[in-house]
């Protein structure tokens, strides 16, 4: 099980850079602010929402290769959820992200190491979404209460409606943004396995 998590995506990357953090703060090498941590991992749970409803659900685009990036990043995982290739953000998408948010960081605050923290606090909930998102669509029962209604919840959204339970680690922005419902208050999507079918060309990356 973690295995097979560690060699599909970024994780064995975001894991080992995550790790390099700690120590080198644990060392005494450089000072990471808790609250920097803190406040990476928040902006990365606002930013999860947003991604995955207005960026992966958005509509193809009119150019080819854009719309391949769509297939690879979100498209094709609704066609085939439990592809373990499909299910992980790859590095082509996660390290422009994490550079650009640095650099926007570092812009504001003119601290490296205050950045340095803010996007270890974003990649530790990275790793925390891409393993909740894992645990999601595999055939494994979460131990706590909480887990397993996520996974759920998440399996909503591909089983039931697209256009509900955008989020994937937590609900809480799905309830800010009334795209949370009681499964039984939604009817089931003609298109929540094909996104955008007039246009689906399944057109794919390679990996």
């Amino acid at each position: 099980m973690l295995k097979a998590f560690m060699t599909h995506g970024s994780n064995a990357v975001l894991l080992g850079a995550s790790l390099a953090g700690i120590v080198a703060h644990m060392a005494s090498i450089v000072s990471l602010p808790p609250l920097f941590i803190l406040a990476g991992a928040l902006l990365f749970h606002l930013s999860e929402y947003t991604t995955h409803r207005f960026l992966f659900h958005a509509p193809p685009s009119r150019f080819p290769w854009l719309r391949r990036m769509q297939h690879r990043l979100h498209y094709d995982h609704h066609v085939e959820p439990d592809r373990l290739d499909l299910l992980f953000l790859p590095l082509w998408f996660v390290i422009p992200n994490l550079a650009m948010t640095g650099l926007l960081a570092h812009a504001i605050l003119s601290d490296w190491q205050a950045v340095t923290a803010l996007l270890l606090g974003s990649i530790l909930a990275l790793l925390h979404y891409e393993w909740v998102h894992y645990v999601a669509h595999i055939p494994y029962k979460p131990v706590t209460r909480f887990g397993r209604w996520m996974k759920k919840y998440h399996l909503w959204h591909h089983y039931k409606n697209e256009h509900f339970w955008f989020g994937v680690s937590n609900p809480v922005l799905d309830v800010l943004h009334r795209t949370y419902r009681k499964p039984d208050q939604v009817t089931r999507s003609t298109t929540v396995r094909v996104l955008h079918p007039a246009m689906a060309d399944r057109e794919t990356l390679p990996l």
